[in-house]
């Protein structure tokens, strides 16, 4: 590389607030008093809250310090595989921080929030023609929220019937939250291995599905950044067997307008708006899991639901095969927002989205596979997975590389997932990236393989320019400094 985006720059420490202040400092000034000043009640006052005394401009610099900590995609380039953390258009956030959005309150009656409620039915609308399913809840908070309330429809559905199905088949290339969701729901998880080719074999889901398995939990894309190419056929050994087919959705930015979930089979998919579309959900939230499903199912979504009668919309509750209410009110609405005005902001660029994200992903496969050992070379979707292989012969691994990379100013991308793949490195760039910015990536992440060749122990004591060096991790496990 000719110049490195790292550079140490003008790194400030920043004390607690508590050992800045001192007495009698003050960031504003009261106005002059119109009552008489009065002590605390001796009875029931105590030593006081324990305020710093601050200036204004020591307020200010002490959180805009703490914000130049921070890296986020806003910042640069991040490739977080498995949580598509991709840019956030600003106007989504404009349209979310609406008065009469922003400010509404959560128990208004329908006839004076038939805004929201109309935003919320046809958001419901949007993502059933995304998605090719028939009804959507909006209800679930997250991804995992999401497996957990298409579980309890999964439960519902062979309870109405009279079966008890006591099974669900989990790939070992579905996301790691997809065995919790079916034991919460009374479902034992049994494991699925996928075939050389990364994918679900139809063999094995035919040996392993018979009268007690409710069905399968599958990943698609999975977390190899591999399309379920048996899906239909895998689809079809379930449904024949009386079983359904849930879908993670998680991955869906690389097939949005491209395949239609239901004509492949999926009965159940979720959907995670804090990733795909566009929401932001850095930090652990909040995030939003809609559940999409086909009519067979749709007796079962969550309530309220939004209904339209007589030109009004309302929330019903009407719907005795419900499995009820899955989060307080009508799921993260802020998010909700975010997520209609992305879809209607790119309407039928939704296609190109995710073209976009599948070039970008291929790109840096082709261009680093001949440094970096490549597991699945073949196409990819949104991400491709390589490992440490290569540099394992020099003492080099996976955790080496990405605190490396940091020096060369990128937040480093998923490690030591997805679990099948051995010093496990996953890049997910999205689409929003310039040919430019990736090809900087893959320029680092060439010049780090070489480094590990011919200086490794300059990647082994990774990262030196940011402002934390390599920390003991293991230590800072067992015992976390809580205290700033």
């Amino acid at each position: 590389m000719t110049a490195s985006q790292g550079t140490t720059g003008l790194i400030l420490n920043e004390p607690l607030l508590w050992e800045r202040g001192k007495p009698g400092r003050t960031a504003f000034s009261l106005p002059r008093r119109d009552v008489e000043r009065k002590a605390l009640d001796p009875r029931h006052a105590g030593p006081g809250p324990d305020f710093p005394d601050l200036s204004e401009v020591e307020v200010i610099r002490h959180y805009t310090r703490l914000s130049q900590w921070n890296f986020g995609v806003d910042t640069g380039l991040y490739p977080l595989g498995s949580c598509t953390m991709k840019y956030n258009p600003k106007t989504n956030e404009r349209q979310a921080s609406l008065p009469g959005f922003a400010g509404a309150h959560p128990l208004l009656p329908d006839e004076l929030c038939q805004g929201a409620l109309e935003l919320m039915a046809h958001l419901q609308e949007l993502l059933a023609e995304v998605t090719g399913m028939d009804a959507v809840s909006l209800q679930p908070a997250a991804g995992a929220h999401g497996e957990l309330t298409g579980m309890l429809i999964f439960a519902a559905h062979f309870r109405n019937k009279g079966e008890k199905r006591t099974k669900i088949l989990i790939p070992d290339t579905a996301h790691g939250t997809n065995p919790a969701s079916c034991a919460l729901c009374g479902f034992r998880p049994v494991a699925l291995k996928s075939n050389e080719r990364g994918v679900v074999d139809p063999a094995v889901v035919q040996e392993l599905m018979d009268e007690e398995t409710a069905g399968i939990m599958v990943t698609n894309p999975n977390t190899l950044g591999l399309f379920e190419e048996n899906i239909q056929e895998v689809a079809e050994i379930v449904h024949r067997n009386g079983g359904l087919v849930y879908c993670d959705g998680a991955n869906m930015n690389a097939v949005m307008g491209i395949v239609n979930m239901k004509a492949i089979g999926v009965d159940v998919l979720h959907l995670n708006l804090h990733k795909t579309f566009s929401t932001p959900h850095g930090g652990g939230g909040p995030g939003a899991g809609p559940v999409c499903v086909t009519r067979q199912l749709e007796p079962f979504l969550p309530v309220p639901r939004v209904v339209q009668e007589g030109g009004a919309y309302r929330l019903s509750q009407d719907f005795p095969l419900s499995i009820g209410k899955v989060h307080a009110f009508h799921g993260n609405f802020g998010v909700l927002i975010k997520a209609y005005s992305y879809i209607l902001s790119m309407g039928e660029d939704l296609k190109k989205v995710s073209q976009l994200a599948v070039l970008n992903a291929n790109y840096i496969k082709e261009r680093l596979k001949d440094v970096f050992h490549l597991p699945f070379d073949r196409p990819c979707m949104h991400e491709c997975v390589f490992t440490d292989k290569k540099q394992q012969a020099h003492k080099v691994t996976t955790l080496d590389m990405a605190k490396r990379l940091m020096d060369y100013g990128f937040h480093p991308p998923t490690i030591y997932f997805p679990l099948v793949v051995h010093g496990a490195i996953m890049v997910e760039p999205t689409e929003t990236e310039t040919r430019e910015d990736l090809d900087r990536f893959i320029e680092a992440m060439r010049a780090i393989a070489r480094e590990a060749q011919e200086d490794p122990e300059r990647v082994r004591q990774a990262p030196t320019k940011p402002k934390l060096r390599r920390l003991n991790e293991a230590e800072a496990a067992r015992r976390p400094c809580l205290a700033g």
